[in-house]
This record gives structure tokens, sequence and C-alpha cells, in this order.
């Protein structure tokens, strides 16, 4: 007999109500279901130990926690917090008990972090938020406080008094310190900016551009100052970007009254001679990548000064510089016209540019003599900068000449 399949049941298994632990853990918890403003005024509703308990909950939360307290808003909610609690009786608990419960929240957000990105969040945000809207003066007395405390100055002062490379150790010490605890933690340029000059400040010119090195000059291979590379041998964009960086720093918004044009271009002038004059190919490559405004305003300074021959020889270097570096060859033509524009007669600006074509010459001729002299990899690198030197020449030239044709 035929078996009439319709006549079957189905069999209907229970459904499954278990779920593994990991299949729990899978799904995203409830509050990053939630968009961020309504997360953020959940999180508003905790007191610090809260928030600090809150975020060993998950590294989900975690990582939002991190989010939340890194806002400004936040940081002013604290502040004011902070006023309105701590006047009247038993002032010193008070500030005990905040301290200690805003030092344990930034301790558990970052515990899973790397040991040198905890501290460097720690460091960032106790200070961001201790200081936000804070004046200049009470800033100042806080930069006192961490010179005190951590002996900066003293520090500060053994390697700007020695010779350059003798505390090769203790520099390279001064550098991480400030670059990675009061410098690079600042998003805010003006913070920033604000910081590196409080670093710079009670020294004198010479210290400055010593620390400005220190701070943000190149490194060799082996991770010492370079020194000794930015006299002997041209350096590529990459070693001095940071150094340019800083100079656009201080540059960009003088709103200090102790940092003026005139101190900046002292400060540049120490800087190309230490330990010794710099490789010109570095001095030009340097105001190349601070930009063309501050580039304009070193080299005018020097024209209406009178050293005519140091701004040619520096003009040539620097149109090297834009062919190697395949910039813009126009912007170099444009800083040309610039600075001759400054002359009040045609035949001072006749003169400027004589002085530049004649320039030409000189280093062309030196170009080859290094080519015929020397070792055979010596010759092989002179005659190569040679050739891009008349490359550059017959560039500069050419846009030049339709600079003035069109």
């Amino acid at each position: 007999m035929e078996k009439d399949f319709r006549s079957v049941k189905k069999t209907i298994y229970p459904t499954r109500s278990i779920r593994t632990r990991s299949q729990c853990h899978s799904r995203r918890s409830y509050f990053h279901q939630l968009p961020p403003e309504l997360l953020y005024m959940v999180l508003d509703k905790l007191s610090l130990l809260e928030l600090s308990v809150f975020s060993l909950v998950s590294k989900e939360m975690n990582r939002s926690i991190m989010d939340y307290i890194s806002t400004k808003a936040w940081k002013s909610k604290i502040i004011i917090q902070n006023h309105s609690a701590w006047f009247g009786k038993d002032f010193a608990n008070r500030a005990k008990r905040q301290f200690r419960d805003l030092g344990l929240l930034f301790k558990r957000c970052s515990m899973l972090l790397p040991a040198k990105e905890k501290f460097r969040f720690i460091f960032s945000q106790l200070s961001k938020t201790l200081t936000a809207q804070w004046d200049e003066p009470e800033c100042q007395r806080v930069i006192n406080f961490l010179l005190e405390q951590t002996n900066l100055l003293q520090k500060m002062e053994a390697v700007v008094t020695a010779k350059a490379e003798v505390r090769g150790d203790q520099e390279l010490q001064l550098r991480c310190f400030c670059r990675k605890v009061l410098l690079d933690p600042w998003i805010s340029q003006p913070q920033c900016q604000f910081w590196l000059m409080q670093l710079l400040k009670p020294w004198p010119m010479v210290s400055q551009a010593r620390l400005l090195f220190i701070f943000y000059g190149p490194l060799t291979p082996e991770g010492t100052l370079g020194w000794e590379d930015v006299v002997d041998r041209g350096l590529t964009v990459q070693a001095l970007c940071d150094l340019a960086r800083a100079f656009l720093l201080l540059f960009c918004k003088r709103d200090y009254k102790v940092w003026t044009t005139n101190s900046m271009l002292a400060i540049l002038e120490e800087l190309i001679v230490i330990p010794q004059p710099w490789h010109m190919e570095n001095v030009a490559r340097l105001l190349v990548l601070c930009g063309d405004s501050l580039c304009y305003t070193v080299l005018a300074s020097k024209a209406l000064n009178g050293r005519l021959t140091e701004v040619s020889r520096i003009i040539v270097y620097i149109i090297l510089v834009h062919e190697r570096d395949r910039f813009n060859m126009a912007a170099v033509v444009k800083l040309v016209l610039q600075i001759s524009r400054i002359f009040s007669t045609p035949t001072e600006r006749f003169f400027f540019i004589q002085k530049m074509e004649d320039m030409f010459s000189e280093i062309t001729r030196e170009f080859y003599e290094m080519s015929v002299r020397g070792n055979q990899q010596d010759n092989r690198e002179a005659f190569q900068k040679l050739c891009v030197l008349l490359d550059s020449s017959a560039r500069f030239h050419t846009t030049l000449f339709l600079q003035f044709t069109t």
C-alpha cells in the first residue's frame, strides 16, 4: 500500500531559548543603541566615581566614556563644579576627594592602553581639564609649578649651556618629556603655542634656538639629534618638517607681547648656525617648508639690511630645492618679484637681479669643481647635483619669462 505523505504530521522541535556567553556578548549593549547625544545625557547624570565604575563594564563603554570625557563640554562642567564646590568649610577634603575621583576615572579609562599611551592620555586629559577656561596668569602659575616640581628648568639649563651632543641622552630625555607631555597632546594650535612659548620665554635667543632644535630638530637613524647632519649634507623634507611646523606655530599668531617678528628672525638666525653654519640646502628647504609668507619675511629683512649676496645664495638654493622636491617653480618667481619690489629705484632692482644671476654662475662653478675632485661616489653625487641645478635654472628662467609675456 502506497504511503500517504500528506497524512504524516510534521515534527515540531522546540525553539532554542538558551544562548551561549559568546552569543550574548556579540550583541551591542542597549546603551550603544542610543545616539551619542542621548548616551552623553545619561553620562551627565553620573558622578566621577560612578563614571569610573561604568567604564569597567565593557571595552565599548570604556571607549565611549573616553570620548565623553575628552569633550570640551565635560571639561567645562567639571571646572564649574569644582569652583562651586570647593569654597567654604572642608575645602581641603573636598578638593582631595575630587582629584582622587578624577584620577581614578582617568586610570580606569586608560587601563586597556599601552603604558606610554596610558601616561600620555592621563596627563593630557588631566592638564586640559584643570586648565579649561583659565586665563593666562592662572596657566602661568601651572607652568611655574610644573617647572618647579619636575626640575625642568635645571634640566634645560644643563643642555643649553653644554656643547651640542655632549649631553645627548639628556637632550633626548628633555625632547621626549616636552613633546609627549607638554606639546604634542594639544590638538588646538593656540594651546600648543602657549605651552611652547612658556618653555622658550625664560631663555635668551641663542638658548631658545637650541631648545627648538632639541624639541623639533631632525634625528639620525640611530635616534640621536642630527646636529652634524644639518651642517654636513642636505636633509629630506621629512627630516625638517617638524622644525618648520614649530616656526609656523610661533609665527602664525603672535598674540604674545614677548614674541615679535624681529625676535622670530633673530631665533632663526641663531638656529641656522648651531652648532656651525648649516648646509645652505637645509636653510633653503626649511624656509620653503615654513611657507611663502615667512620665507619672504626672512629674505626681505636680509635684503633691506644690505645682505644681497646671502639673499641671492639662499634664493638659488630655494630654486634647487623646488626642482629636487618637485614644488611649483612659480612660487619662487613670485618670491623674487616680491623681493625686487622692496627696492625703490630701477637701478637697485637691476643690481639685485644681477647679483642673483652672478650667484647662479658661482654655485654652478662650485658644483662642477666638486664633481671633478674626490672619490668616484662623491663625484657622481656632485655631478647629479650639478645637473639638477642646471635643470632648475632653466625652469626658473622659463617661468620668469612666461610671467612677463602672459
